[in-house]
């Protein structure tokens, strides 16, 4: 097993100044940050450990001193090709899954139990809204996000899905959409080519969404009425996009990555949200 060092701070991060019709910026501060090489996609956490994601590889860190504790690789010829986001729920370890950036786009969620990190399920969409970068079990039901971009890959001329096809879904019992929304056009301008990447419903009842590159999270809300979903804020992080994923033990704080220029640059953040007063 190796230890990886952790670096405890407590810089606060700017929250910066609203821009014109822009909801307002809310603040949050680094309290954590260990130098995992692992951390190129996303991130999942438990009451005890974090999982640093990469394509086909997933690593469990113990939170206190960043020990790594655990360890599932698939292979570079396997059948696991991008993994992104993940969430935990009652000791198993849901991973979202595609066949990013190849083409036509195809998904599924991926299944580990988190105490073994082995592999137990998996369920596939096949081609179907897009490419699987999150999921998430909030309110006793299933959530994810279909990522779509309007960056061209080799194996098609065209833009890959268009990012205004970009969805949030609900799912039930048996993975199956029951309800879908749209993102408004100003979140989705914050990601250029690419799309969304990471999601996670908070304690505040409110969705934060993350894209490829910029370090914020949009905090999002379900519609009164029609298919679009309400942006109300948004919260600088120590990230660079990517996946990200609610401290459900310690309610206020979120986990986020940064991915570096070299794997051993990469690192695993925790960030505590400070809401502001009701």
């Amino acid at each position: 097993m190796r230890r990886m060092s952790a670096i405890v701070t407590g810089i606060m991060l700017a929250s910066g100044t609203t821009m014109a019709q822009e909801p307002p910026i809310w603040s949050s501060e680094r309290i954590a940050s260990f130098a995992i090489p692992e951390a190129n996609q996303g991130v999942g956490v438990d009451a005890e450990h974090f999982y640093a994601i990469d394509n086909h590889t997933i690593a469990k860190y113990a939170k206190t001193g960043g020990e790594r504790v655990g360890l599932w690789e698939g292979g570079e010829d396997g059948p696991v090709l991008h993994l992104d986001s993940a969430v935990l729920v009652e000791g198993r370890l849901y991973a979202a899954h595609s066949n990013y950036p190849d083409w036509p786009m195809t998904s599924s969620i991926e299944v580990f139990e988190a105490g073994t990190m082995e592999h137990v399920d998996t369920h596939s969409f096949g081609i179907d809204r897009g490419s699987l970068t999150w999921l998430d079990f909030y309110d006793g039901t299933w959530w994810a996000g279909f990522a779509n971009y309007n960056r061209v890959f080799d194996r098609s001329p065209l833009a890959y899905g268009n990012k205004y096809t970009t969805q949030v879904v609900r799912l039930d019992d048996a993975w199956r959409v029951a309800e879908a929304w749209v993102l408004p056009d100003p979140v989705l301008e914050k990601f250029e080519d690419m799309s969304n990447s990471g999601g996670s419903w908070g304690p505040d009842g409110k969705l934060y969404l993350t894209g490829h590159d910029p370090a914020e999270a949009y905090v999002m809300e379900l519609p009164e009425a029609g298919s679009v979903l309400r942006w109300v804020a948004t919260v600088p992080l120590d990230n660079t996009g990517q996946g990200i994923a609610w401290d459900r033990s310690t309610p206020d704080v979120l986990y986020a990555m940064v991915r570096g220029e070299s794997d051993d640059q990469n690192r695993i953040t925790a960030n505590r949200v400070l809401f502001p007063a009701r």
